[in-house]
């Protein structure tokens, strides 16, 4: 289960970015930060330094 980022949430601090331990944050081309699922490892580490609680599971 990766993470998704809610762009109406999300402010472009880009703190999620800094903490990705496989680099599977990126900057989108409205500044905001995207997450690439086939990277992301469910770790739940951007999730849980998001100073906005923009980052959640994605559920499907």
């Amino acid at each position: 289960m990766a993470y998704k980022i809610d762009n109406s949430k999300c402010i472009g601090c880009h703190t999620c970015m800094g903490g990705c331990p496989v680099s599977a944050i990126s900057v989108g081309p409205d500044g905001k930060c995207i997450i690439d699922t086939t990277k992301c490892m469910s770790c739940g580490t951007c999730a849980a330094i998001c100073p906005v609680a923009a980052i959640t599971p994605d559920v499907k």
